[in-house]
């Protein structure tokens, strides 16, 4: 089984690597295989809507999104950090997931999502409410923990001081595991949910 990690944050080993890392730990421990990719400080724009890819099957912008999503094609979970930037996710991020999602066309269904978010003290649950979307609106199940799943730290490094944040992460790599080995066994004993045509309105009619 396989894991996709994105790293959000500019700081490639700053406070939300850690938190990947002691969720990587335990992934490690029960046999999943792990990729990070951290694209915090790349240079990503936003969506332009101009739908091209529902025509060549990637965006038109060719840069970490389109290698990101064979990556993501292959797993069997995703796991989406971000530090906390005025209660919302680090806009490079917000760019990255919009395109991903929107782009990608392969079934996300049962695919498990788990999002993980980093800050020196507020605005924590805004953006792991904000990352969550991203998950709940393509059939994803969301993995949970025994608290929400964050981090607490300011200067690089002291989010290992955190103890119960750490234990957190622990937790959630633990409940994402068993809920991918669950659903793959479920695939082979019942398949997947019946799926329906999509029905699209708006407000107008």
């Amino acid at each position: 089984m396989k894991v996709l990690m994105i790293n959000g944050s500019p700081h490639k080993n700053g406070n939300t690597a850690i938190a990947l890392q002691e969720m990587e730990r335990i992934f490690q421990e029960n046999g999943i295989e792990v990729e990070t990719l951290h694209i915090g400080n790349q240079s990503i724009r936003g969506c332009i809507a101009c739908r091209s890819c529902a025509k060549t099957g990637k965006c038109v912008f060719d840069d970490m999104v389109n290698e990101a999503a064979p990556l993501f094609e292959e797993a069997d979970g995703l796991v989406v950090a971000s530090p906390v930037y005025y209660a919302s996710a680090n806009a490079t991020l917000v760019a990255f997931l919009d395109r991903l999602f929107f782009s990608t066309h392969f079934d996300k269904q049962m695919k498990v999502g788990a999002s993980v978010v980093a800050a020196r003290r507020g605005g924590l649950s805004a953006t792991f409410d904000e990352l969550n979307k991203y998950f709940t609106i393509t059939g994803m199940p969301v993995a949970s923990s025994q608290y929400w799943n964050s981090i607490h730290g300011r200067e690089v490094g002291e989010a290992a001081e955190d103890a119960e944040g750490l234990q957190t992460m622990r937790v959630l790599a633990r409940n994402m595991a068993f809920l991918m080995k669950s659903i793959a066994l479920g695939k082979e004993q019942y398949g997947l949910p019946e799926q329906e045509d999509h029905v699209f309105t708006h407000f107008i009619r």
